[in-house]
């Protein structure tokens, strides 16, 4: 792995800026381009100001829960935690259904979290009050049997409970974004009634303010770089899994929090998309696609790129300016005031390669938000905006996929950019060149 980035003309491999950065620009006279700084704190720009992101987010939060027909909000949703607490605590805890938030309509939230976390978050999280950190545990889903004598669910609902009771709110539904069933099940039986909270989080989450969209700004120039470490390494007898084993050591290097994922994918395997990665090794005139999927700060990037290994074909050349087509026609739909319907109708038809129904094509040709989910709202497809549209607005977020098989049978190119509105038309994140197919190497 190299540590120098430079034109990539001196490793043997060739490419030309995108077009996304040779279009006249649609940002007006005296606007500041979309900045990815440094990411340490500094007194001589502005950066992120984590203070107010978090007022940022819980005031969205707040908004939400007063719009909606719920005195309180009960919080599983690993993202929605982080949204309203400001908390953070590593996956192998975090999707165990063991922390919940509680944020009751005029309070601040009340966090059950594992018992070191809350302790941590007493010293050093002080925009919660600190009696709102309480310890919490459920069982890890399941392998504590809830019905074996096990009161840990039972207390929970309870507290919860006297906690509504007690803020005047005993009556007034709960709304839940993720549960268990059989917690869900003694909420029922201690007379609670539920509703659905996971609409109105999204709905809060969907619109990203100036540091959510650095923080996302930076999450993808830290991919831009690993790109090029994989265009570097990218020759015959190289694993997949090699190629994985690369960008998780970079992203770490440059601070990712989670590297989530790395489809790493080649030869035969592109064509139909496995979404995954072996240990297949890697061959000339193979092509290769890669999705990197990591989070800085919890903000999240999805993020492909396509190359050929050494050399390309007529064949697959073909198949990478098709997605290329399908993709420059995506942007040039996407404006703040649109409908998601006249986006999602200038994308290809599953039959026009290879599918029998949009459910069978659906995540091959669509756009989906980012945030500290992986999926947010939009999601654009012409499986579900055709009917039930939504309107594209400044603030929004999101990744626009294409994918092409190619007529050899095994090949296809598959391209991501990730998108954001703005009042007055977009911006693209992903730098790394993808306009024409990159040749990794060539010979």
């Amino acid at each position: 792995m190299s540590p120098d980035h430079g034109t990539g003309a001196e490793h043997g491999h060739r490419y030309k800026p995108s077009r996304l950065f040779e279009r006249p620009s649609q940002r007006p006279a005296g606007i500041r381009p979309l900045g990815a700084p440094g990411q340490a704190g500094v007194d001589y720009e502005h950066r992120v100001d984590f203070d107010r992101l978090r007022r940022y987010r819980l005031d969205r939060a707040k908004a939400a829960l007063e719009a909606s027909e719920c005195g309180a909000f009960l919080l599983f949703d690993f993202y929605n935690i982080r949204y309203t607490t400001q908390t953070w605590i590593g996956g192998a805890l975090g999707d165990k259904m063991i922390r919940y938030a509680l944020l009751m309509r005029g309070q601040d939230p009340i966090l059950w979290d594992f018992g070191s976390a809350v302790k941590h978050h007493k010293l050093y999280s002080d925009w919660v009050p600190e009696e709102n950190y309480r310890a919490g545990f459920l069982g890890f889903k399941g392998a504590v049997d809830p019905t074996g004598g096990s009161d840990l669910m039972v207390d929970a609902v309870a507290e919860i409970k006297s906690l509504l009771g007690a803020n005047g709110l005993a009556d007034a539904p709960v709304g839940l974004d993720l549960v268990e069933p059989t917690f869900l099940f003694e909420m029922q039986r201690q007379g609670l009634r539920v509703a659905d909270a996971q609409q109105s989080m999204l709905d809060a989450r969907v619109i990203k303010n100036q540091d959510e969209i650095m923080l996302l700004n930076q999450a993808a120039a830290m991919v831009d770089g690993v790109y090029q470490d994989i265009v570097d390494a990218l020759r015959p007898g190289v694993r997949e899994n090699e190629i994985v084993a690369l960008a998780n050591a970079r992203l770490y290097e440059y601070g990712s929090d989670q590297v989530e994922a790395v489809n790493s994918i080649s030869g035969e395997r592109c064509n139909p998309h496995p979404h995954n990665f072996t240990d297949r090794i890697i061959r000339p005139g193979d092509q290769a696609f890669f999705d990197i999927i990591h989070s800085f700060n919890g903000y999240r990037t999805c993020y492909y790129r396509t190359f050929g290994v050494g050399w390309a074909t007529e064949s697959q050349r073909d198949a990478y300016k098709q997605a290329r087509e399908w993709m420059d026609a995506a942007l040039d739909a996407i404006r703040p005031g649109v409908g998601s319907d006249q986006v999602a109708s200038v994308l290809p038809r599953a039959e026009e390669f290879g599918f029998d129904s949009e459910l069978a094509a659906f995540g091959l040709q669509f756009a989906h938000g980012l945030g500290l989910g992986l999926h947010e709202r939009p999601i654009i497809s012409r499986l579900n905006s055709l009917k039930d549209p939504v309107e594209i607005r400044p603030g929004m977020v999101f990744a626009m996929e294409t994918y092409c098989p190619a007529s050899d049978g095994m090949s296809a190119a598959r391209i991501e950019e990730e998108v954001v509105v703005t009042e007055y038309g977009t911006e693209i994140l992903t730098r790394f060149p993808a306009q024409e197919l990159v040749i990794a190497n060539e010979y």
